[in-house]
């Protein structure tokens, strides 16, 4: 009797892992659909970021000079009783290729914190908005995990004159 109704029970259980096989895929297709707001930025936390400065081959005065900005990471209180003035970023300027990335991962990992890394092509998109709701996510983020590096990388691609180049009608992205 069992051994009777044991193909239709089977194919009744395949049926409805498949069901539920599909509904979990657009389960996740619509998470990351609605999603095009949200940072895109690469997280790597405080205790994953190995590079430091010993990684860099080079570039001595930009490391003296991120040397002082990873020493007011590690203890900002000395400075600002000294009346220093807390540093806003740092503008790593340069050719492809020449450790601009390694850098500010090296400083992230010297400092022990959290080091947010986007490109900046990431924010250009067809829907006016869509990027500067990514920009207001990713400082969101990077305020939650304060303090950490937000890298910027190729950030050249979200600035340009307005009204300049060939546009499809309307305003551009970038002239928000």
């Amino acid at each position: 009797m069992f051994i009777a109704i044991l193909p239709d029970l089977l194919f009744f259980l395949l049926i409805i892992a498949g069901l539920v096989w599909l509904f979990r895929g657009i389960a996740r297709s619509q998470n990351t659909a609605l999603s095009f707001g949200k940072s895109r930025a690469r997280v790597t936390d405080a205790k994953q970021v190995k590079t430091s400065f010993k990684d860099v081959a080079g570039c001595d005065e930009a490391k003296e000079d991120l040397v002082e900005v990873v020493d007011f990471l590690k203890s900002p209180k000395k400075y600002i009783n000294l009346g220093a003035k807390i540093p806003k970023g740092v503008l790593l300027v340069g050719a492809p290729g020449t450790g601009k990335t390694l850098l500010a991962r090296a400083v992230a990992g010297e400092a022990g914190v959290p080091f947010f890394s986007i490109a900046g092509s990431e924010f250009v998109e067809m829907f006016v908005g869509v990027g500067a709701s990514r920009v207001r996510d990713l400082f969101k983020q990077a305020k939650e995990a304060s303090p950490c590096i937000i890298f910027l990388d190729e950030i050249d691609a979200v600035g340009r004159k307005r009204g300049s180049g060939f546009s499809s009608g309307g305003h551009d992205e970038r002239e928000q």
